[in-house]
This record gives C-alpha cells, sequence and structure tokens, in this order.
C-alpha cells in the first residue's frame, strides 16, 4: 500500500475518532463510519450488523450500497453465512472469492440482487464481547490486503467504542426518566384525583410535538419538562393544594407559586436546568395573563405552550373535588373558545388532530 493512501487511511481513522466522541446522535456516528470505511477500503458495499443478544442472530444495523432498504429485513442465524462465522469465532477474515467459501450465505443477494464477489469482515468487540461485525464487499480495484484489514480493525474498535457509550448512555437516560418519574408520581400521590396525571400529560405533550415537527433533541426536553412540571407542588400546603373547594384569592395566590418553585428546585440540578423554561412558564396564557411571568405569545418557550394544552386539557377531564370532569367534547370547545387567548391556536390544533387520531 502507498504513502498517499496510507496518510488517506490515518486521516479517516482521526475523523471517525473524533466523531465517536462528539454530541452527534449514536446512529448518526454509525452511519458515517460506514460510509467512511466503504469509501475509505474503495468497497461498493459495507455494513454493520449487531447481535440481538435475545435471540442470537444478527442484523444489519447499517448498510450502504446495494439495496439498504431490503437488506435489513435479512437476519442471520448464529454462525449462519460468513458474518456470522466471524462473529461466532471472533477472528477477522478476507475472502477473495465468495462463491468458492463453503461459509457464504447466499440468502441475503437472493434477497437484493446484489452480487457478492469478494468481502472483508471484522469483529466488533468490547471488553472481549462480540457486539456484531463490521463488513465491506467487493473491492473496485484489486484486493482487499493486509493493510486493509488493519485499517477495518481499527475502524471497528471505534465503532464498539461507539455502541458502548451509546447503550451507556440510553442506561443512564433510562434510569434519569426513571427517577423523574418516580419522583412525579410521588407529588401526585398526595392529591388522590390526579393519579396518572404526569404520564397523561407526558404523552399528550410529545403527540403534540411530533405533530409540529419538533426536533428529536426538543421532543426529549418537552419529555423531561412535561414530566417534571408540577413539581412546584411539593412546596404548596396540603390545605390548599387538597381543598375540596374552589380556592379563594389568598389560597390561589400561593397555588400560582408552584411553578415558580418548581423552576427554583431544578434550578440547584445542574443537569435539569435545560427544563426550567417549560416548567416555569406551563400556566403562562397567550393573552399574557398567565402566571408567573405574564409572558405574552411567543414569547412562551413552546414547550410550555405545548404542556399547557396537554395540562388543561388533562385537569378538564378528571373528576375533582369540587366539579365533575368535562366530557372530551366539553374539553375540546374549551381549548377552541380560548385559541390566542390562553392557548397557542397552532397547538390546540395539532392536539385535535392528533388526539383524534389516537382513538
Amino acid at each position: 500500500m502507498d504513502l498517499e493512501n496510507r496518510l488517506r487511511q490515518l486521516e479517516t481513522l482521526i475523523t471517525v475518532s473524533g466523531m465517536v466522541n462528539s454530541s452527534l446522535e449514536p446512529w448518526e456516528i454509525r452511519e458515517r463510519t460506514i460510509k467512511a470505511a466503504t469509501r475509505l477500503l474503495d468497497a461498493e458495499a459495507g455494513s454493520l450488523l449487531l447481535i440481538d443478544h435475545e435471540s442470537g442472530e444478527l442484523f444489519f444495523e447499517v448498510a450502504v450500497g446495494g439495496s439498504e432498504s431490503r437488506i435489513k429485513e435479512v437476519r442471520l442465524k448464529a454462525g449462519q453465512g460468513i458474518a456470522g462465522w466471524v462473529a461466532e469465532k471472533g477472528e477477522p477474515v478476507i475472502i477473495h472469492d465468495v462463491r468458492s467459501d463453503p461459509r457464504f450465505f447466499k440468502g441475503a443477494d437472493e434477497k437484493t440482487e446484489f452480487v457478492t464477489k469478494n468481502i472483508i469482515c471484522v469483529p466488533v468487540k468490547a471488553k472481549d464481547k462480540i457486539l456484531g461485525v463490521l463488513e465491506a464487499i467487493n473491492k473496485r480495484e484489486g484486493r482487499f490486503d493486509k493493510g486493509d484489514l488493519e485499517v477495518f480493525i481499527a475502524l471497528a474498535n471505534q465503532v464498539a467504542i461507539a455502541i458502548e457509550n451509546s447503550n451507556l448512555y440510553q442506561e443512564l437516560k433510562e434510569a434519569f426518566y426513571g427517577i423523574a418519574e418516580a419522583l412525579a408520581e410521588t407529588i401526585e400521590m398526595r392529591d388522590p384525583y390526579t393519579g396518572g396525571h404526569t404520564r397523561r400529560v407526558m404523552n399528550y405533550s410529545l403527540s403534540i410535538g411530533m405533530e409540529i415537527g419538533l426536533s428529536k433533541e426538543a421532543l426529549e426536553k418537552l419529555k423531561l419538562s412535561a414530566i417534571l412540571h408540577d413539581i412546584g407542588k411539593i412546596g404548596i400546603r396540603d390545605d390548599i393544594l387538597l381543598k375540596k373547594g374552589r380556592l379563594d384569592p389568598d389560597e390561589f395566590e400561593k397555588m400560582c407559586m408552584h411553578p415558580g418553585y418548581g423552576a427554583e428546585i431544578l434550578d440547584h440540578i445542574k443537569q435539569l436546568k435545560y427544563v426550567i423554561p417549560g416548567v416555569r412558564s406551563h400556566h403562562e396564557k397567550y393573552n399574557g395573563k398567565g402566571y408567573p411571568d405574564h409572558l405574552m405569545g411567543e414569547e412562551i418557550p413552546v414547550i410550555a405552550r405545548i404542556i399547557a394544552v396537554a395540562d388543561s386539557f388533562d385537569a378538564m377531564t378528571t373528576n375533582r373535588p369540587y366539579r365533575n370532569a368535562l366530557s372530551r367534547e366539553e374539553a375540546f370547545k374549551e381549548l377552541c373558545d380560548n385559541k390566542g387567548i390562553q392557548f397557542d391556536a397552532n397547538v390546540v390544533e395539532a392536539f385535535l388532530k392528533v388526539y383524534k387520531e389516537m382513538e
């Protein structure tokens, strides 16, 4: 291998290493890595197969070149095909003529109408645990060689790090959401009339967010903001929170402090500061007559505008000590009558659309 190719491979490895340690989404890191690997080895196609640890099968997580959508329908049993053998043995292979290799699985080519001629395939390992395999197919010029193998193994190691980081992040995120939900449910337990309120508000909010096209990052913020939107009620006395009649003006003023309390609580937790806008502002009104800051229109964060509709609908359709629940149709009418007054009209329209689709 000439010096120019070596330098090109080294540059790609450095780029991939940077991606692994970046803030990119895990799927994006994997896809970019496979594309880079396929280009670098001058191959027609490349793929990352991961092990489904429940079934033991290999599935195509990322595929570039060939028929990408159809190849993702293929699953390999443990030990099946060249990829299955590499995953089972944990050893890399270069095969110059797959038709002469008894391990070759024709099913993938038959499914995709792609013609595999030669292949380089290496295990993706993390701490001696096989996570899957990385493969490049059909060298455009010449043959796969030891230099290609060295680079491919190094790339597979970077992919393994990315997968492990992704798995750890997912576990931490799930634990984080679990703790947040448990905290919200603990607050709900003070008021038997609000059982399940947090989960319903979260589900309504996410449905609205997806309908209006929020980014994945914004949906994550929305989810946690909705879970924690009433955390400030921990600072409201029981005689006010659980009062069986309507609140008098003084009591209502104290109840209006719960969004501010919630923001103060979250301000002490560095990892949760980003949900403060949704928590603090979910009782603001579109006409500026809400609380605590009397924000108006689009001054109100979009996440808070979404939670406001979801929260109000659930409150209206839930029995309270001082009134019976409204029917869905009555609650829909209240939302519509208050478009541009209490609620963002676009958010109301999105909610009505997705709610009817959920039925």
